[in-house]
């Protein structure tokens, strides 16, 4: 299953027979509905999600297809501090994309990334820093919930993004949508065929 929060993040891009496509919407909150929703209702081999997002300095060029390995989301105090949870609930933060499917991507030249989610498009270098400090190198608004909704269902997942913007203080006339499109047509094709040659 190709999972995409709106359907322009494909642009002309048509999927491949047998290969089906569900636009999950923007935020975590609305992926994992969307996500939860069509795994309880049929078995997928394979939960790819795939869109646009933002890269942290020094991190991938716009344009670039990249493949998300692992995804985390701010569940901690804003500090950065762990949040500590009364009678030992866990609180968890991080998901994973497959971790051989990751390495076959990389083997073609792709570089794998560490991914944040985020409610709100970074939009200032305070927030950048803070973020990237972090670890963060990619930022999307569904990466972690699509990862962790395919983890809980038992489901492999990965998440692949085309780098539109840079992450921090900017105008939008610096946000390529075209350019991000095209990255991730790149790594999305490449992954299918790796898919595709497996089965």
């Amino acid at each position: 299953m190709l999972a995409v929060a709106v359907p322009g993040e494909l642009g002309s891009w048509q999927p491949p027979e047998g290969l089906e496509t569900l636009i999950i919407g923007v935020g975590p909150v609305e992926a994992a509905c969307a996500v939860v929703a069509a795994l309880a209702r049929r078995r997928y081999s394979l939960v790819v999600n795939a869109g646009i997002g933002g890269a942290f300095a020094g991190t991938a060029e716009i344009g670039d297809g990249v493949v998300v390995a692992d995804d985390t989301m701010e569940l901690a105090l804003e500090s950065g501090a762990p949040l500590a949870l009364p009678l030992g609930i866990e609180l968890v933060e991080k998901a994973e994309s497959d971790a051989a499917l990751v390495e076959r991507l990389c083997a073609k030249g792709f570089r794998a990334l560490h991914g944040v989610t985020v409610t709100r498009v970074t939009a200032s270098d305070a927030t950048a820093r803070r973020l990237s400090g972090r670890g963060a190198q990619v930022e999307s608004m569904e990466g972690f919930a699509v990862l962790r909704a395919a983890q809980r269902a038992g489901v492999p997942a990965i998440q692949l993004r085309g780098i539109s913007n840079r992450c921090g203080e900017r105008k939008f006339s610096g946000w390529d949508f075209a350019a991000g499109v095209a990255g991730l047509r790149r790594i999305l094709e490449a992954c299918l065929e790796i898919v595709s040659s497996e089965n």
